[in-house]
């Protein structure tokens, strides 16, 4: 990972944008239907460090390449993050290539290397990202503190949420029936119910490329990840970064993991988990092949 990505909360916040032209009005165009209040700066004031403080974020747009790199120090010694419009060195963050759905935003980056290749990824991902997934998560942000007090443990809490993620909660949030959708979540709440685990059996030699989607959504989702020796590290890159790792477990061990209702995910290589899965099948384990 040669950036770290992060995400700046909004509300009540405001964000500096110095310059004037095509580059700082497609900066003030990112934020529009946020929350921040945007502060446009003349290329007088965007010298000046006082300028900028208070503001979350300072974007500087100009052709001048000195008058960029003043700014960019003014906005700096206020301590604000600043971005330099097509000039990557002097920049602390560069702007990604950014999926907007409210509550939901994903955003793709290249380091400023391949603003076009950034954009490609965004739309395939957007096509894939419906339009009302911001009203799902706001429903759990609504009923966070519901959903913390019904279950405290973090594991059976994540449970929970795979299990309400794909409810008809989640459903009538999608298709805008906010009243609908806290009175089934509540509904499931006082149920709960929890999502079954399992353990998902899938042949990592590589290369990632060729995981089915399927298969990438069991890895992020996944409590537990037991890996063979000889497993592409591209492959378990892809799943949950706090997600518990065994280099082996017994078929017993599996099995009291998914009666806890954890979810398991077996990179494997090799066909020596066959016999594995036999024993677990044999014991009433839930099982599944997931397609590489």
């Amino acid at each position: 990972m040669d950036a770290f990505p992060a995400f700046f909360p909004l509300a009540g916040r405001s964000v500096a944008i110095a310059g004037e032209g095509k580059g700082a009005d497609a900066k003030a165009r990112l934020f529009l239907g946020s929350p921040a209040t945007v502060v446009r700066l003349d290329n007088a004031a965007a010298l000046n460090a006082k300028s900028y403080e208070g503001m979350a974020l300072a974007f500087i747009a100009g052709d001048d390449e000195v008058w960029a790199r003043e700014a960019a120090d003014a906005a700096r010694a206020a301590h604000v993050p600043v971005n330099v419009v097509d000039r990557p060195t002097l920049c602390d963050f560069t702007t990604p290539s950014i999926i907007d759905r409210g509550a939901v935003v994903a955003a793709i980056g290249t380091g400023g290397a391949s603003p076009m290749l950034a954009t490609m990824l965004r739309q395939d991902i957007e096509a894939r990202t419906p339009e009302g997934i911001g009203r799902v998560a706001e429903l759990f942000r609504a009923l966070q503190d519901e959903v913390r007090t019904a279950f405290p443990d973090a594991g059976a809490r994540r449970r929970f949420l795979r299990t309400a993620l794909t409810s008809p909660a989640a459903e009538a949030a999608l298709a805008g029936d906010t009243d609908a959708a806290r009175l089934r979540l509540r509904d499931l709440l006082a149920s709960g119910q929890v999502s079954s685990g399992a353990v998902n059996y899938l042949e990592a030699a590589g290369p990632a490329e060729r995981l089915t989607l399927k298969a990438v959504r069991a890895l992020a989702a996944a409590d537990t990840l037991v890996c063979d020796p000889g497993i592409n590290p591209d492959i378990l890159a892809l799943s949950r970064r706090d997600a518990e790792r065994l280099d082996q477990a017994t078929v017993t061990e599996l099995g009291d993991m998914v009666r806890a209702g954890q979810l398991v995910v077996r990179l494997v290589a090799g066909a020596d988990w066959l016999t594995e899965q036999a024993q677990l099948d044999a014991m009433g384990v839930r099982t599944e092949r997931l397609a590489a």
